[in-house]
């Protein structure tokens, strides 16, 4: 079958039957080669094309201040770099919950820890289309439902207790909020704000 048929499928079922989908990924073989160039390197990418065409040639609205637009080269370079560090962020998250899953009544299994830090981001690269258009760029606060399917992921996943995987969902997320903060920090350092057009 296309790779595309079945990434679009995959993304539809998980977003729609997470419980359903959960049980079915976790029978999958999950590799890091495999689940990054085959899921992470299309849908991270959603966000980076939208981001740049959103800030270098669309533009952003700001108040008092009117159009910015970040400068072209800038632009490309800040999408490059957000699309790279979509790869980072997804492993550190799956090394943070196999290492957690003990502490929760888990089991440590990286596979499955992979594989559930790269499906419960679906909504958040997803919602990263919303980037393209100024006054849709709230609507990327939709990426919140990875908690939601972070959560439903861990029991089938990382064989958590269902009283506990509200606990060790939280505790991810607060990893990936450190991680965020980490790099958000880093990239408008080396990305400043876009200039008045």
């Amino acid at each position: 079958m296309d790779i595309k048929v079945d990434l679009l499928q995959r993304v539809k079922a998980i977003l729609l039957e997470p419980d359903t989908e959960w049980g079915i990924i976790e029978r999958e073989p999950g590799g890091v080669r495999d689940l990054f160039m085959n899921y992470v390197a299309f849908l991270a990418a959603i966000p980076a094309i939208a981001g740049f065409i959103g800030t270098s040639i669309i533009g952003v609205s700001v108040p008092n201040l009117g159009m910015l637009r970040m400068p072209a080269f800038a632009g490309l370079l800040n999408a490059f770099a957000c699309y790279v560090l979509s790869f980072a962020i997804v492993y550190v998250i799956a090394l943070a919950a196999n290492l957690l899953a003990p502490r929760f009544g888990g089991q440590k299994s990286f596979s499955n820890a992979l594989k559930l830090a790269v499906y419960s981001h679906t909504p958040v690269w997803v919602s990263g289309v919303f980037l393209l258009i100024p006054g849709l760029r709230f609507l990327t606060i939709l990426g919140l439902y990875g908690f939601y399917l972070l959560w439903k992921g861990l029991p089938p996943l990382m064989k958590t207790p269902q009283e506990r995987a509200l606990g060790f969902a939280a505790a991810l997320v607060g990893c990936a909020l450190v991680v965020t903060i980490v790099v958000t920090m880093m990239m408008s350092a080396l990305f400043p704000l876009p200039r008045a057009v």
